[in-house]
């Protein structure tokens, strides 16, 4: 029986902007980082408060991996925040492009989406509290 999600693992193109980006602008923590000279790939382990969340890799080379239009597979990496519009302000406040803040018309809660820096569409959505 599943229990939780464990990880989620993303290949970048460039790890150090990569690697600054969700340390430094989505303020995760790192856990470990090792560096596997036979694949000549970075792997960094990166962890949400108490929560082991993300595997962010580097390889020489990475294929493109077409998001718009919406493509078939993994479409969005989201997170929950108290305040979207607090959360959309400290981003753009370094520099990252939000799209509009929206309303969602089944649960009327606040969430927008951004990109990593390549590509890969994150969504930020208003905490909910589930019963």
């Amino acid at each position: 029986m599943l229990q939780a999600v464990h990880h989620i693992a993303i290949i970048c193109s460039d790890y150090p902007e990569s690697k600054r980006f969700y340390t430094e602008i989505l303020g995760l923590r790192i856990i470990r980082e090792v560096y596997r000279e036979e694949r000549n790939s970075y792997k960094l382990d990166l962890a949400l408060g108490d929560t082991y969340v993300i595997e962010l890799f580097s390889f020489p080379n990475p294929p493109e991996r077409p998001s718009y239009p919406e493509a078939a597979g993994l479409r969005h990496l989201a997170f929950s925040v108290d305040d979207v519009e607090k959360e959309v302000d400290r981003l753009r406040s370094m520099g990252v492009k939000t799209e509009p803040v929206r309303i969602d018309p089944f649960t009327e809660r606040a969430f927008t989406f951004f990109q990593d820096p390549d590509g890969l569409p994150i969504e930020l959505y208003e905490e909910e509290v589930f019963a």
